[in-house]
């Protein structure tokens, strides 16, 4: 059987196991291995022949699909990099992106995406020759100004996605993950979830999110699964997903389950997922009140993980032979090093709170054209230190507190965000929060935004109340500002900047 040390090898191995299975469902249609392998040496050849190198990047604008994997791979099997823009950002994120990446040429995914058609128009993009039945690629004009970047190391070693940060700081950071970095977070992923060629798995995660690329995308088609690419979550597409497609495996982010869960109240409706087998969530804190909703609706446990663009993405994942009942992410992934940092330097003590270090297989290689941060990121000894606050149980399950630079210091004291979030949240009216530290005289006082459930009726003095009677005065928040949504990245994650 072929071996698997870059991307590209993915679907040259299962064109040859099983070309006729299906790899790839969206709305366009159902591709076979055979086919994506014939779009992947296909649209090579097209990139190939306008001038891409190895070395260059190529961003593509899109959103999830078919073409979209298939030119994941192109891009790989060239040796250049890929650099997945989701098509909902602003012109001003796109070209923040562009320019900072120097992408030699960029591709436009139209069909389907009338924000991609914005993009490409604004970059006056032409169509670029396709495969068949592959829908519409445009292409904007070859940048020669932007050299490549040397390809150095072995192949698996070298650089094949960069990746963008969503951040707090509003300056852009591209991680360079390798072939490498990606497959072993892949393979983790097939290993810890038992995925086979007869999983079907819900592609609702935007792919140019890191989570989304790896840890579902390359791990569905790694294992030979089939995966429907969905390019947008709402309530009515995950029913779709359960009862039509009756996908096997589900991963999104908390919130997508609760806004699901939701949905069903409302509508009365009940979950119909007949092959459903496993549900994962990450990418923002999971509370308690939402993990009991979502498995009391679901009958199956919710397992839970940690991870970071930095990581490509995963650090650490909640077991099937072991699950848990608290929020916890679970211990680190096989290969994967963790140590908890004391702020002075030096390890914490057993239980103790502090920044979370990473090495492993998984670490990025560093930022594109920022050595500081790199240096800041990656101090030492192939360490990653992430930023964020957490503690490890005597059984090696791992507990989020919140970032390092979002601790609040109320009167001299600790005030994890996450913690005044999960009082929150467990209110039956608050569908999600984001708590944040603002700067009064002398202090800090604490503030949170909340999201309700559609029809909730609570207002902010009886969420102070509610809050008041579960946290230490302290801890309480000063003010509650409810919203109508808060803001988010196409991940899901709630943007706190």
């Amino acid at each position: 059987m072929p071996t698997i040390t870059r991307l590209e090898d993915i679907p040259g191995k299962w064109a040859t196991v099983r070309p006729d299975a299906v790899a790839l469902v969206d709305a366009s249609g159902r591709f076979s291995w055979s086919q994506l392998e014939a779009a992947r040496t296909s649209l090579a050849a097209q990139l190939h022949s306008l001038g891409v190198r190895p070395g260059d990047r190529v961003m593509i604008v899109g959103e999830n699909c078919a073409t979209l994997v298939a030119l994941l791979f192109a891009v790989a099997t060239l040796d250049a990099w890929m650099v997945i823009v989701n098509a909902r950002l602003s012109a001003r994120e796109v070209d923040v992106i562009r320019d900072h990446c120097g992408a030699c040429c960029a591709v436009y995914l139209p069909d389907g995406s009338a924000d991609a058609l914005m993009h490409a128009t604004r970059h006056e993009a032409a169509p670029m020759t396709t495969p068949s039945g592959w829908g519409t690629i445009l292409r904007s004009p070859l940048d020669a100004s932007c050299g490549p970047e040397a390809a150095a190391g072995a192949p698996r070693d070298r650089v094949a996605a960069l990746v963008y940060t969503t951040g707090t700081t509003g300056e852009p950071k591209g991680v360079m993950l390798t072939h490498a970095n990606l497959l072993f977070v892949a393979k983790a992923a097939v290993q810890l979830r038992a995925l086979t060629a007869d999983d079907h798995i819900l592609g609702v995660l935007p792919l140019a999110h890191v989570y989304g690329l790896s840890s579902v995308c390359l791990a569905s088609l790694l294992a030979g699964a089939c995966i429907h690419l969905k390019p947008r979550f709402t309530p009515e597409v995950m029913q779709s997903a359960l009862e039509v497609d009756r996908v096997t495996v589900c991963q999104g982010v908390p919130a997508m389950y609760s806004k699901y869960v939701e949905f069903l109240a409302a509508t009365g409706r009940k979950i119909n997922a007949p092959r459903l087998r496993a549900i994962y969530c990450g990418g923002s804190p999971l509370t308690a009140s939402v993990k009991r909703a979502v498995e009391s609706v679901f009958g199956l446990t919710l397992h839970n993980g940690y991870g970071l663009t930095e990581a490509a993405p995963t650090v650490t994942q909640t077991r099937h032979e072991a699950p848990r009942g608290d929020c916890s992410v679970g211990p680190a992934l096989p290969g994967v090093e963790l140590r908890i940092a004391r702020a002075g330097g030096g390890n914490a003590a057993p239980g103790e709170v502090g920044e979370l270090w990473v090495r492993g297989p998984n670490v990025m290689r560093g930022y594109y054209r920022d050595e500081r941060a790199s240096r800041e990121t990656l101090p030492h000894a192939g360490w990653l230190a992430t930023g964020d606050l957490a503690r490890i149980d005597p059984d090696s399950a791992v507990h989020i507190e919140g970032r390092l630079k979002e601790l609040i210091i109320r009167s001299g004291f600790n005030v994890y965000p996450a913690e005044v979030e999960a009082v929150l949240n467990a209110h039956p009216e608050v569908s999600q929060s984001a708590v944040v530290g603002r700067d009064v005289e002398g202090n800090e006082e604490v503030v949170a935004f909340v999201e309700l459930v559609a029809g909730a009726r609570v207002a902010a003095p009886d969420l102070l109340a509610y809050a008041a009677a579960s946290l230490a005065p302290y801890k309480r928040p000063a003010e509650v500002v409810v919203m109508a949504r808060l803001p988010a990245a196409p991940s899901g994650k709630v943007l706190k900047g």
